[in-house]
């Protein structure tokens, strides 16, 4: 009975394996970050990309990233072209978006970067006049503390104010090396991983995290221990209110 059972497990698990597919060159070397889930495969993930693109189109404003993939050959060394964006850039730029649109972002970087052509600049400046410069961008004097505080860690720890040593990193390495500066989430490492250092990573938003919880709390839970969970976080609501 028990060999009979192992074998349908066999044969389930083989028949749960992704068909190899010869339409898309998908490198089989790279890992995979959920190896026990079957689907989707890397070509219907492609598949999908391919259907979006072919109805909206590729978004401007992600073609320089697209540009810089395509121009990452001609780094060497941790030299950087003159073209290039840097990746201390493209990190304060993801701290600007933080709670606010793109535009306002963009205008508050473009404003810092008037008032303060080099990050040298920035890291001698006074805090009002870098919060001024990146005001319109919103929540200027918390980013602006975020974005100093990042300057002086890398005079302390690499002696100048460079980020491009990550380039030779793996991801993990990335993570970890971002993680240690103060205000650095993780989302805020995968769009540098994903926009500005052309790795494979997936900014996840705090709203769509909530509605994935909020998906799994309505899946797997009863409705009488969704009841239950509701009432305690309502006790805590009202507890974290009046007991300040």
């Amino acid at each position: 009975m028990q060999k009979s059972r192992k074998r349908k497990q066999a044969q389930l698990k083989s028949s749960t394996k992704s068909p190899k597919s010869t339409d898309y060159n998908v490198n089989a070397t790279i890992q995979e970050p959920y190896p026990d889930y079957p689907r989707p495969t890397p070509e219907e993930c492609l598949a999908v990309r391919d259907d979006l693109l072919s109805l909206h189109g590729f978004p401007r404003e992600f073609i320089k990233y697209r540009n810089q993939r395509l121009q990452n050959s001609s780094i060497n060394n941790g030299e950087i072209c003159d073209n290039k964006e840097t990746v201390l850039d493209g990190l304060v730029q993801t701290i600007l978006s933080q709670n606010t649109t793109e535009v306002n972002s963009g205008k508050a970087f473009v404003s810092l970067k008037n008032a303060f052509p080099t990050w040298d600049d920035v890291l001698a400046a006074e805090s009002r006049c870098f919060e001024d410069a990146i005001r319109c961008g919103g929540l200027a004097p918390t980013k602006s503390s975020c974005i100093k505080n990042i300057l002086k860690c890398l005079i302390e720890r690499k002696g100048k104010l460079c980020l491009e040593y990550l380039r030779d990193l793996s991801v993990e390495e990335i993570k970890a090396e971002l993680s240690n500066f103060k205000g650095i989430g993780p989302k805020t490492v995968a769009c540098v991983l994903m926009f500005h250092l052309q790795h494979d990573d997936l900014p996840v938003d705090t709203h769509v995290s909530n509605l994935f919880l909020i998906y799994l709390f309505l899946k797997f839970f009863s409705i009488k221990k969704q009841a239950r969970v509701l009432f305690y976080f309502k006790l805590l609501n009202l507890s974290n209110r009046f007991f300040k």
